[in-house]
């Protein structure tokens, strides 16, 4: 059998630092950026804009879901062009927000010392002005559904969505349940596209779409487990500080095996999402086979390398378990309306 994760502190000390360390490689004797071109350049670094494809493939998937037969595609792929928007927009909210407000722990962590905004090289007035243009944006976006569309849901919500995004990054001060958090703030996705493209899709009349909800635990459960096992990689610093995480406050060992049950239960909510709307046959299942044999992977890479193996259990695995299930799941359904 496998022997059990090691703790991070077991771990040689150099590897996983250079491994996990984030941020651009700028430094405070560096400077501040000082035009508008490398503020935006910086800020899109550090936040990893490439990173947006965690849960953009399931805001395409609950689009389409959502979609009403017959519906023209011109419509249809001016409202996807929107949710795109909203996403990446939304996305940069909830990463600037996330600099800004943890600017004093990221500075005196290893890991995160080169964060744009911790080591200096973007200012925290910039970062916040960038924010709030992120926030005009969204609502600009949103608001577009309404009079294009006559869907106001997007605008009314807007706001709310705006501040649950902003609200995972103060959730590590007071609970152990942040990684939970985080995993709302992205299961909302699916759910937010489906309401601008087709709002009865989430009520209870005969147009609802059940399989979203299923869709959606899953999207938590599954970002949930894989930020449990992230932040293994800064128990030792959360003990210190006192922030909570599953693993400062639970062990590694413990905390581990609740990231195991999270991921089950995200294969078993996208089983019954495929049980549920038949529209996700014959294709989809077998990207739930992938999906599932990823997270088995991520499991044991952690095993047998410990949090060197992180980078590829973290970004590499899970970005293949998102796209696999977006496309696939966009293409059965695609599939079943031509036949």
């Amino acid at each position: 059998m496998p022997a059990p994760l090691a703790s991070p502190s077991t771990q040689p000390s150099s590897a996983p630092a250079a491994l996990l360390a984030t941020g651009p490689a700028t430094g405070p004797a560096a400077g501040p950026a000082t035009n508008w071109s490398a503020k935006l350049a910086l800020a899109a670094a550090d936040i990893k804009l490439s990173h947006s494809v965690f849960a953009l493939p399931f805001a395409l998937l609950g689009a389409f879901l959502a979609r009403p037969a017959g519906q023209p595609w011109s419509t249809f792929g001016g409202q996807l062009a929107l949710v795109v928007l909203c996403m990446v927009l939304a996305r940069t909210w909830a990463m600037l927000v996330n600099r800004i407000a943890d600017a004093k722990y990221d500075i005196a962590n290893p890991r995160t010392v080169r964060r744009a905004v911790a080591s200096g090289a973007l200012r925290s007035r910039d970062a916040i002005l960038l924010a709030a243009l992120c926030v005009f944006g969204f609502v600009g976006a949103a608001s577009v559904f309404g009079f294009a569309y006559a869907n106001w849901w997007p605008l009314i919500l807007s706001v709310p969505v705006l501040f649950w995004l902003a609200f995972y990054s103060f959730a590590k001060r007071f609970t152990a349940l942040c990684h939970l958090l985080l995993g709302t703030a992205l299961a909302i996705s699916p759910l937010s596209a489906a309401i601008a493209v087709h709002p009865p899709a989430l009520s209870l009349s005969p147009f609802a779409t059940p399989a979203l909800y299923c869709i959606s635990v899953m999207v938590m459960l599954w970002v949930a487990g894989f930020d449990v096992l992230y932040a293994l990689a800064d128990v030792d610093f959360d003990k210190r500080t006192g922030l909570f995480s599953l693993p400062a406050r639970l062990g590694v060992r413990n905390a581990v095996w609740l990231s195991r049950l999270m991921h089950a239960g995200a294969i078993a909510c996208l089983i019954a999402a495929a049980m549920l709307d038949v529209r996700l046959l014959p294709i989809f299942p077998f990207a739930i086979a992938i999906a599932a044999a990823c997270l088995v992977m991520e499991h044991l890479v952690l095993i047998r390398r410990g949090l060197a193996g992180l980078p590829l259990a973290f970004f590499t695995l899970n970005g293949i378990v998102s796209l696999v299930l977006g496309i696939a799941g966009v293409a059965s359904i695609l599939l079943h309306e031509w036949r």
